[in-house]
């Protein structure tokens, strides 16, 4: 019965250690050859079908086989109201976190208006905004990239560092959440 006992406490262990060593582990960042693979050719946002800008894509692929992807769209069918905010695409499988802000898996249109990257449902309502940063320091800006991972120093509760979604020189940080 003991031997049993140990057997279970040991494998209960190496089920834990396995699990936080992959949840800590970076994912991989997709250019845009990458992510188009998996990145369908038009959404669907606001009633209407965009087609995506498969050039302008990037992604993150995780360890546990999960995906954010991030894609440019063509607003030309949109409102001009709709078209200030609405800019891409992102599909994320896992829950995300920018700034203190969670935001689960699913699909949501994004964009950067003024000094806030801006996260809509599909039906085009505000879900959050966030603080984005110009970064005048860029070297090789382009329309849409993913940078990092980062490990973040300042806070126990990230499980990959921090990442940086960017549209040229416009920037939001995120991280996966828990």
């Amino acid at each position: 019965m003991n031997a049993l006992r140990n057997i279970a406490s040991c494998s209960g262990l190496l089920l834990a250690t396995l699990i936080a060593a992959s949840a800590q582990t970076p994912g991989t960042i997709l250019h845009a050859p990458e992510a188009s693979k998996l990145l369908p050719d038009a959404v669907f946002y606001a009633g209407k079908t965009a087609n995506t800008q498969l050039r302008n894509s990037a992604g993150i692929h995780y360890a546990d086989d999960h995906y954010v992807l991030a894609v440019l769209v063509d607003t030309s069918g949109y409102s001009s109201a709709v078209q200030e905010k609405y800019q891409g695409y992102l599909l994320t499988e896992v829950p995300l976190q920018f700034g203190d802000q969670p935001l689960p898996p699913g699909a949501y249109g994004i964009g950067f208006v003024g000094d806030h990257f801006a996260v809509m449902d599909i039906g085009n309502h505000d879900l959050l905004q966030a603080l984005s940063v110009h970064d005048d320091q860029m070297q090789r800006p382009v329309p849409l990239q993913i940078l990092g991972p980062w490990p973040l120093q300042t806070d126990s509760h990230s499980s990959s560092g921090t990442y940086r979604l960017c549209f040229g020189r416009n920037c939001a940080d995120f991280r996966r959440a828990k």
